[in-house]
Order: structure tokens, then C-alpha cells, then sequence
């Protein structure tokens, strides 16, 4: 997987994190470690661009999870703690659509696996660019 980083201006800065590639146990600490840096940086939104990620796993799920936390300036759950982590995701689902965290273009296999996980409605998403970044 390859994760690159751009900032484009809306009506406030947004970071865009694009996703090439599957998002799966081998990498998912990959992407929370570069949302971490961009937060770290001073963003204060993420807009994760997955068109080009076809799959993901119930890791890619903590991943995305993990991030939508980040950005509400919760601690994400430890990644050491195994199946808790995954738990965490529904204990979650009550905070509502994510307003600092959106996703643009997830294929439909993601979007399927969004679903069957119960976190369709816990992302804002978007399929073109400029929308996306306009509505943060």
C-alpha cells in the first residue's frame, strides 16, 4: 500500500490521505501513523481518498476507526489489545458521522465491508474531490 499526502484549500485546510492499494493487518498501522503525523502537523481534517483501495480488513476497519478518534482528539484504541480493538469500533458507533474524518470514492467491495461492520452511517462519504473537501 502507498499512502500519499496533499493539502487543497476549501473553506478551511483539508489533508488529503490517498490510499493505493489494499488496507489490511500488513499496513493499517501504516495509515493511522500518517494520519497521526498530519494531525501532529496541524491538520484538523482528513479527507481519506480510498479510489484506488479495493479491500479492506477487519484491520483496515480498526485503521479507519482509529482515525475517526484521532480527529475528535479521542485516544484511538491500543493496537496491542487485539480483538478489543475491533470491539471498540461499535462501542463507538454512537458518537455519530464523523465531521473532522470523511472518505471519498470507496470501491464497492469497501463499501460492502462498511456495511456488514455497521459503519456505513459513521462516515461522511463523497465521490468527487472538490464536494468532499467543500464540506468540511
Amino acid at each position: 500500500m502507498n499512502i500519499s499526502v496533499r493539502e487543497m484549500q476549501g473553506r478551511v485546510p483539508v489533508t488529503v490521505l490517498g490510499v493505493q492499494g489494499d488496507l489490511d493487518a500488513s499496513n493499517y498501522q501504516d495509515l493511522i501513523a500518517k494520519a497521526t503525523e498530519a494531525r501532529g502537523a496541524g491538520a484538523k481534517d482528513i479527507l481519506l481518498d480510498m479510489t484506488n483501495t479495493s479491500f479492506v480488513s477487519s484491520s483496515g476497519l480498526v485503521a479507519l476507526h482509529s482515525i475517526a478518534l484521532l480527529m475528535r482528539g479521542e485516544p484511538p484504541p491500543s493496537l496491542d489489545a487485539g480483538w478489543s480493538a475491533i470491539q471498540s469500533i461499535h462501542r463507538g458507533l454512537g458518537s455519530g458521522v464523523q465531521e473532522h474524518f470523511k472518505l471519498l470514492s470507496p470501491q464497492p467491495y469497501v463499501v460492502r465491508t462498511l456495511e456488514k461492520a455497521g459503519l456505513i452511517e459513521f462516515f461522511e462519504i463523497h465521490t468527487d474531490l472538490d464536494t468532499a473537501v467543500a464540506s468540511f
